[in-house]
């Protein structure tokens, strides 16, 4: 069943997460630019710290970029000597990836960055609304998945 319009697009839910979401990225591209990271880059080391050796198709759907997006993604990361892939799978096709120690250390560098970026956004949110806004985005995601 579908909502009626009411209002104009720019008050609609998905335009303000959009907002917010693009506001996000462009400070986090700021912060990022002198760690030498992009944002798909710098959400695949923190992904590759919290769950070692993800695959490709992993490591896209984690980013939210395509596979062959996150290929480029693993290459420059490979090429910077921040991720290590062995050459050869011994299952399968999968090429799980690994943070090197110049990996943990640039993600150290910039994860302050990024964190700092998300205590800036949630100040925005009174404390005691804080804990339901999480709440409600995941219900927000969930409802579309």
């Amino acid at each position: 069943m579908t909502e009626p319009v009411v209002g104009t697009a720019t008050e609609k839910l998905g335009y303000r997460v959009k907002r917010a979401a693009s506001a996000l990225r462009a400070r986090m591209d700021e912060g990022l630019r002198p760690h030498g990271l992009t944002v798909p880059q710098y959400a695949t080391l923190e992904l590759l710290e919290e769950h070692p050796g993800l695959s490709n198709a992993e490591l896209a759907r984690g980013a939210f970029v395509t596979r062959q997006s996150m290929n480029v993604v693993l290459r420059g990361l490979q090429e910077a000597g921040l991720v290590h892939r062995p050459s050869t799978s011994e299952h399968g096709r999968a090429l799980p990836a690994h943070l090197t120690d110049e990996g943990r250390r640039r993600l150290g560098a910039a994860r302050d960055v990024v964190y700092s970026l998300d205590a800036r956004m949630l100040r925005a949110v009174p404390e005691e609304r804080r804990a339901r806004l999480l709440a409600d985005l995941d219900a927000m995601a969930a409802a579309l998945a």
